[in-house]
C-alpha cells in the first residue's frame, strides 16, 4: 500500500518538526511545510497532497481557516484542523469549511493516526459518491436520445443499466430512494427531486411526496389511491399532487 502525502501548515517551526516526525514514524510521507496561507495554497495546488495538517493560528494575513476556504473552492483535498483553541467560536468558523477532523494540541500520536486514516477513508467515499453522482448526471444531459431511455444505478458495487420503460414507480425512504423495475429494486442515493429531473415529465409523474410512477404503469385510480399493473401496486396520492397527476393523464 503506498504511503500517503501529507502536507503541513504550521506556523510554530519546533511543532511542524515535532509533528513531521510523529508523521514519519507512522509511516506517511510528509511533502512539505509552510507557515503562512499564501504559500500553503500555492504548494498544495502545486504538490496535490492527500491530506492538509491545518494549523488555524498562521502567519500572516490568513488564518488556517481562511485557507480551507480558498483550497475548497479549487482543490478536492481533505484538510484536518490542529489547534491549541476550542473555544465556540473558533469551532464555529471552523466548522464552516467542513474540515475532514479537529485535533487539539497537544495530541497522541495515535489520535494523529485515527484522525488521520478515517478522514482519509471519509474523503474517498465522498469523492466515489461525487463521481458516481456526476456519471448519472452527464447520463441526463446528454442530448442522445439513448441516453435518455437510460438511468445507470449502483448495485453490488457495479453501474447496472435500468431501462426507463421498465420502471414502474419510485418511493422515498429518508436520504435514499428505492427505484422498483419489473425485474428488480434498486437502493440508491439521491433525493425525489434529483430522480424526478433525471426521469422526466413525460413519462412519470409524481403522485405523492414519496412517490413518482410510470404514467403508462397505472391500471386505475380509485379515490386516493393508484393501482399499477401486474404488481397491482397500491400507492397513495397526495392531495397538492392530485391536479398534476389528472392533468398528465389523457383523460375523457
Amino acid at each position: 500500500m503506498e504511503k500517503l502525502n501529507i502536507f503541513i501548515v504550521e506556523d510554530e517551526s519546533i511543532v511542524a518538526k515535532d509533528i513531521s516526525n510523529s508523521l514519519t514514524k507512522l509511516g506517511y510521507n510528509v511533502v512539505g511545510i509552510v507557515n503562512n496561507g499564501k504559500d500553503a495554497i500555492a504548494q498544495v495546488t502545486e504538490l496535490q497532497p492527500d491530506l492538509v495538517l491545518m494549523d488555524i493560528m498562521i502567519k500572516g494575513d490568513m488564518t488556517g481557516i481562511d485557507v480551507s476556504e480558498k483550497l475548497k473552492e479549487t482543490q478536492n483535498i481533505p484538510v484536518i484542523f490542529l489547534t491549541a483553541y476550542a473555544d465556540e467560536g473558533t469551532l464555529s468558523k471552523a466548522k464552516i469549511t467542513e474540515p475532514y477532523g479537529y485535533i487539539l494540541k497537544p495530541f497522541k500520536e495515535i489520535d494523529l493516526h485515527s484522525t488521520i486514516e478515517m478522514a482519509v477513508y471519509k474523503h474517498q467515499k465522498d469523492s466515489a459518491l461525487q463521481k458516481e453522482r456526476d456519471f448519472l448526471y452527464s447520463l441526463v444531459e446528454n442530448k442522445d436520445d439513448t441516453s435518455r431511455d437510460i438511468l445507470f444505478v449502483k448495485a453490488n458495487s457495479r453501474l447496472v443499466k435500468v431501462l426507463l420503460r421498465d420502471i414502474y414507480f419510485v418511493e422515498a425512504l429518508k436520504d435514499y430512494v428505492i427505484i422498483n423495475t419489473q425485474y428488480a429494486r434498486y437502493t440508491v442515493h439521491s433525493t425525489m427531486k434529483d430522480i424526478e429531473k433525471k426521469l422526466g415529465e413525460n413519462d412519470f409523474v409524481r403522485v405523492h411526496r414519496s412517490f413518482i410512477a410510470r404514467k403508462d404503469k397505472i391500471q386505475t385510480i380509485e379515490n386516493q389511491t393508484v393501482v399499477l399493473e401486474n404488481e397491482k401496486k397500491i400507492i397513495p396520492i397526495g392531495g397538492s399532487y392530485r391536479e398534476e397527476l389528472l392533468t398528465k393523464l389523457n383523460l375523457l
